[in-house]
């Protein structure tokens, strides 16, 4: 039985649909994201959740039991839920232990101070209970917080943009801290998110909202390597759209080459005209094209940023088209330098373009696999 299930729920302010039929489901010990820009939904999908909302349609069930549909909700407080606030929500003027041992009035003292050690413990604050909250760190008073949810051993933990009064490099580290802290504890857990970095140091599973709606739910490899559409493709990672023609039956020729399928390349069941020029644009990722002096396809350097081990290149093909590429960072080469290139991709994807087929049915399905290996043209 699922720890958390999301059945078309749909919630309304007014008349402005803010989640529109979301489903999904969270077994027992995973750890989801919720993933978007701003306004997409997900901050309100997270407060339906937590019962801090009505919600206008569809149900919330947690281990089986409905708490939430139009016209009924279970209170926040009688859902098992622990929140992890994205200002850390600490009471000033109670010391670690007292806030960590806030929601645990129903144990004895001796219990509750032994949960409440073993718990500092977990979250790497041994021998801070003393202390009041304006004394930590940010990250301290994050890993408080975290503590103190989990604290009554709650059926499911969410986490509301934990991290975002952090700096960055914190951000990383306590990304990968709390996810270890809270599969140690075996917890269930959503988190919200506009950072996809977060999300993939943290989630066993992302769902990625735009308008409401959850675009693709899926692990962290498959959203960046097998985005469903065009807005995952965009949101995910970084990379460009090159135009492409299909051409015999499992190939797609492109300006840098000729991608290979296996498996024909079909635009629908009743298109005929596959092979004879339908318009696709594919998705290439900086990691798909790699320095190589020895290619005789060549690209002008139009910008560079320095990583460390590695420089990202923005270069622009003959034909005008900017892709980009990551090459390791000894490779250093000046602004308007011409670069030999060449592909390297395991399988990249092919979108259709609407407004270039002449045939009515002609539709590359969404998120086409094209794999190895790549033949060059001359």
């Amino acid at each position: 039985m699922a720890q958390l299930e999301i059945n078309s729920l749909i919630q309304r302010y007014g008349k402005h649909t803010v989640v529109d039929g979301v489903s999904f489901r969270l077994e027992a010990g995973q750890i989801a994201c919720l993933l978007g820009p701003s306004g997409c939904g997900k901050t309100t999908l997270l407060r339906c959740i937590a019962g801090f909302e009505d919600i206008a349609g569809g149900e919330i069930r947690l281990h089986g039991t409905q708490v939430s549909r139009a016209g009924m909700r279970t209170a926040p407080e009688k859902r098992r839920i622990g929140m992890v606030f994205q200002d850390y929500a600490l009471f000033p003027h109670l010391t670690i232990n007292q806030n960590v041992a806030f929601g645990l009035g129903k144990l004895k003292p001796e219990d509750a101070s032994l949960r409440v050690r073993q718990l500092l413990a977990t979250v790497g604050l041994s021998g801070q209970g003393e202390k009041f909250p304006h004394e930590l760190s940010g990250g301290q008073q994050q890993r408080v917080a975290l503590a103190r949810a989990l604290a009554p051993r709650p059926e499911l933990i969410l986490l509301d943009e934990p991290f975002s009064n952090l700096d960055v490099g914190l951000r990383e580290r306590l990304s990968v801290e709390v996810r270890e802290i809270l599969k140690r504890e075996g917890s269930t857990a959503i988190m919200v998110t506009h950072d996809q970095h977060e999300a993939f140091a943290m989630a066993d599973e992302i769902g990625l909202m735009h308008e409401g709606r959850i675009q693709q739910w899926d692990v962290p490899y498959n959203l960046y390597h097998r985005p469903a559409n065009r807005f995952v493709a965009d949101f995910i990672g970084q990379g460009v759209l090159v135009a492409g023609v299909v051409g015999d039956g499992n190939s797609v020729r492109m300006e840098l080459g000729t991608l290979t399928s296996d498996t024909p390349v079909q635009c629908s069941e009743s298109c005929a005209n596959c092979d004879q020029g339908c318009q696709v644009d594919i998705l290439l990722r900086p990691d798909d094209i790699v320095h190589d002096d020895a290619s005789p396809v060549h690209a002008e350097v139009l910008h560079k940023a320095f990583r460390g081990a590695d420089i990202l290149y923005t270069l622009r093909l003959s034909s005008g088209t900017e892709v980009l590429s990551l090459v390791p960072s000894h490779h250093d080469h000046a602004l308007g330098e011409k670069i030999g290139i060449r592909l390297d991709a395991d399988h990249v994807i092919a979108f259709k373009r609407n407004d270039a087929c002449d045939e009515p049915d002609c539709n590359i399905r969404s998120g086409q696999v094209l794999t190895q290996p790549i033949h060059w043209q001359d």
